[in-house]
């Protein structure tokens, strides 16, 4: 089968060369991509234009470059719909698959009943199902909305996500995020010079800020936070704050290929967003024998089935006493690190997950 991905920014997790980072759907795509192409798929993703080369193979996957057509401004978008259509039209995809929100999908919904692919939809956050999304972006959700259940296949990423699809009359497969590299098959842990450590988006989901109220209540403790610029305005107030805390080290960006490293070297990863689907940071800090310490986000309970750390349910006084607990029980830590590696050796099989994909976009 051909296989064409609509994301704004994959290409950054595939160029080698790339500076910049994105999100988490967008890793999701280059790892979903790279495993198609190993299965002998023809692979393209449509990119928005970041400076790259058009029509550049990266790890056999084609990029093709579509003006600006995820920017904010409707007329920047609007001035992309010939440049999307001609590559759909030129690559004649048999599948065109869209990872996350967007309002794109309506017209990729129409488009498909004349290019004759199979459009379909991997969801990334439960508010896109719920319709959240749909009431805060009025007519762009309105549209995307319509084109969710315009698509010939869904997925969830969660089996949480799975029911929703079913409450709102709509099939829906599962399949769980792909891992970047197999996880470790030892279960030593390696030294860990970093206590507590945050990676995400400068933006009011992620909450950085409720980070640097951890760092200020446990000056002696020491972190990392790395918080790319999302939102100028709150990016600021941090970049302010941090200043002033002697004990927080401040990346603004660090590329995909070197992210690992760094989830490998932390003893405790922190997660502080109001809402997620499953944080590939989850996988990354898994990875890396890392527990986990999340204000609110529990992907399919999964504290509940790993002891990998904890889930705090927004209780901010017990987020901050469990974090304290783990940094001063060694041996309560340790288990916890362990619980992690074998919460992503058990949930996130790259094979077991690739085969649930093309089972789902066959039927």
């Amino acid at each position: 089968m051909k296989f064409l991905f609509f994301s704004g920014h994959a290409h950054l997790a595939l160029d080698p060369n790339a500076g910049e980072a994105s999100g988490g759907a967008e890793l999701q795509v280059a790892l979903l991509s790279k495993e198609l192409v190993q299965r002998g798929h023809d692979t393209t993703i449509i990119a928005t234009d970041t400076g790259q080369e058009d029509a550049v193979f990266w790890e056999g996957i084609k990029v093709c470059v579509a003006r600006r057509f995820d920017s904010s401004s409707f007329w920047k978008s609007a001035l992309a719909i010939p440049s999307v259509l001609r590559i759909i039209v030129e690559e004649k995809p048999d599948v065109v698959v869209v990872y996350g929100w967007t309002a794109w999908l309506y017209l990729l919904a129409q488009w498909s009943k004349v290019c004759r692919y199979r459009l379909v939809y991997v969801c990334a956050l439960d508010s896109e199902i719920e319709g959240t999304f749909s009431y805060t972006h009025r007519f762009w959700g309105w549209l995307f909305k319509r084109g969710m259940r315009l698509c010939h296949v869904r997925f969830g990423i969660t089996e949480h996500q799975k029911q929703l699809f079913h409450q709102q009359g709509m099939s829906c497969f599962l399949t769980r995020l792909l891992l970047q590299q197999a996880p470790a098959v030892t279960s030593s842990i390696i030294e860990k010079p970093i206590d507590l450590l945050w990676v995400a988006r400068c933006n009011q989901v992620k909450q950085p800020l409720q980070f640097l109220e951890l760092a200020k209540r446990f000056p002696h403790v020491r972190c990392q936070m790395i918080c790319s610029n999302q939102d100028q305005e709150l990016w600021k107030e941090v970049k302010d704050q941090v200043q002033h805390l002697d004990n927080i080290e401040f990346l603004e960006v660090v590329p995909y290929r070197d992210i690992q490293l760094y989830f490998n070297r932390a003893k405790i990863f922190v997660n502080t967003s109001l809402e997620e689907g499953v944080p590939n940071t989850f996988i990354h800090a898994a990875l890396g024998h890392t527990a986990i310490a999340s204000l609110r986000v529990d992907p399919d309970q999964m504290f509940d089935h790993f002891e990998a750390g904890f889930c705090a349910q927004d209780n901010r006084g017990y987020f901050f006493e469990r974090i304290q607990k783990l940094l001063h029980q060694p041996d309560l830590l340790s288990h916890a690190q362990s619980e992690a590696a074998r919460f992503v050796s058990t949930w996130h099989n790259n094979k077991k997950n690739m085969d649930s994909f093309l089972q789902g976009v066959e039927q």
